[in-house]
């Protein structure tokens, strides 16, 4: 197996054997503490341009399998992990971790101390970071790298949402019929809300408020996606245009999106918020979530206007995880709901949305 070596921006170098596709990628090293779901990780959109490390030591224990996807494809850039199972042990897994990263040209690397490379992040920030299992030479890497873009003020949501409006599910005894602006969005939303009793149809990330409306929906979903929400000014004046006008869910970036809409400010997290096990203080009930979390922008708490109100936050380090205006019937929550992987204690918000709509309805 070939040597492969992880640089990160600041000269921190990091050795060890290359796993997957025999190549080299460059990205946004983050970490998620998750010990499972890495198959949701790898296929989730939000991970665009981003090389994810993964902080359990084994990692593909239970392999692959093609139902366990929350989007068409791989989306990480690379792949960072302390040991690699090489042999699956799951009734369910059809190939090797390896394998799988291999078929799809993701440069990985083993063999590590993510342990090391999760504090270093922690301390210093998340920053660019080169994977190569064909170029060693010092020099070369920190050239290559030195022309990578950062995070800050680059739009990704346009090369991860759809092209064209399609609709996933439509069936003549749901009640309700929900549109979601799709900026990255995962599987498991569409199922989820599939399963609530809502057809379902989406919509590209450049659509126009007019063309949203035009299609008679109950209900807009604003998903997740990748990239720094304040880049995404498209997405910002479509849902400014939509506010008021239609019941409004928003998820991670969408959080943020509708956040701006509503006149608040967002800013980069020195390393980000990437786990299934993340504490939420719900500030209605008082009531504490167990939540899944992926993003690394987070909504300034003290730029919320009057009529905004922070709704959820985040115990590890108080930062604001939802928000909820009345008046234009919007709410958003900045974690994961429909989970996938990560805990369930946060799905009640699908049947809050039902109930937005349904209250619409009667006006």
């Amino acid at each position: 197996m070939k040597k492969a070596i992880l640089l990160l921006a600041d000269g921190s170098i990091y050795e060890g054997r290359s796993f997957g596709y025999e190549g080299e990628t460059i990205g946004e090293v983050c970490f998620n503490t998750g010990m499972t779901g890495y198959q949701e990780i790898l296929t989730d959109p939000s991970y665009h341009s981003q090389i994810v490390t993964m902080t359990s030591p084994h990692v593909g224990n239970y392999g692959i399998n093609s139902e366990d996807v929350e989007s068409s494809s791989i989306r990480v850039a690379g792949f960072v992990v302390r040991e690699e199972s090489t042999v699956p042990s799951s009734w369910r897994s059809e190939r090797s971790l390896g394998s799988y990263l291999k078929k799809n040209n993701i440069t990985g690397i083993k063999s590590v101390d993510t342990r090391a490379i999760t504090n270093h992040i922690r301390k210093n920030g998340a920053m660019n970071g080169i994977i190569s299992a064909i170029d060693h030479n010092l020099i070369s890497l920190k050239k290559k790298l030195s022309d990578a873009p950062n995070m800050e003020g680059l739009d990704l949501t346009k090369v991860v949402s759809c092209k064209e409006v399609y609709e996933w599910s439509k069936n003549k005894k749901a009640k309700y019929n929900v549109g979601v602006l799709d900026f990255g969005v995962k599987k498991n939303i569409l199922n989820l809300l599939k399963a609530s009793g809502c057809n379902v149809k989406v919509f590209p990330s450049g659509s126009s408020a007019k063309s949203i409306l035009s299609h008679s929906l109950d209900g807009l979903l604003l998903s997740n996606g990748p990239g720094d929400p304040s880049a995404v000014t498209y997405g910002i004046k479509t849902v400014g245009a939509l506010l008021g006008k239609i019941p409004i869910f928003g998820i991670c970036l969408g959080h943020q999106l509708l956040a701006i809409a509503l006149g608040c400010r967002t800013y980069k997290l020195k390393f980000g918020h990437r786990g299934i096990n993340h504490p939420v203080r719900n500030e209605d009930s008082g009531s504490i979530e167990i939540t899944s979390q992926n993003h690394g922008f987070s909504v300034d708490r003290d730029s919320l206007p009057s009529n905004v109100k922070p709704t959820h936050v985040n115990l590890n380090d108080d930062t604001l995880a939802g928000i909820r205006c009345k008046e234009m019937k919007a709410f958003s929550v900045q974690y994961h709901p429909e989970s996938s992987p990560g805990p369930h204690d946060s799905r009640y918000l699908f049947e809050y949305f039902k109930q937005l709509m349904e209250d619409a309805k009667k006006r």
